[in-house]
């Protein structure tokens, strides 16, 4: 596992989180983005939308932030945080190199 590289965020995540908060009426909110333990492979991502922490690792571009929690960094290190729009839906997703499987859903990984 690489540690020396912070996630990235691709500008189309970013665009989406602008298009999210624009509709927000108390003003913008930022995307977290999380690892948990569960899933059906191990871990989990938890993506929502939230305030800064002190501790947070703040990822901004076009005016918009992304946060990473310090026990969630080693995790993403590398990683790729992107939006994806397909004829199933729309979501947010992460590309990472870390994962050694994942399942179909594509919210949960294992190491």
């Amino acid at each position: 596992m690489d540690l020396t590289l912070p996630p990235k965020v691709t500008p189309r995540a970013f665009a989406r989180l602008a298009e999210i908060n624009a509709g927000m009426d108390a003003g913008g909110k930022a995307l977290r983005v999380a690892v948990e333990g569960g899933g059906c492979s191990g871990f989990q991502y938890d993506i929502r939308l939230d305030d800064p922490a002190p501790d947070d690792l703040v990822l901004e571009a076009e005016g918009q932030k992304v946060l990473v929690d310090p026990v969630s960094l080693p995790f993403l290190h590398n990683a790729v945080i992107d939006f994806s729009e397909e004829l199933i839906g729309a979501r947010f997703v992460i590309d990472n190199p870390n994962a050694s499987s994942s399942c179909g859903c594509g919210t949960s990984f294992s190491l």
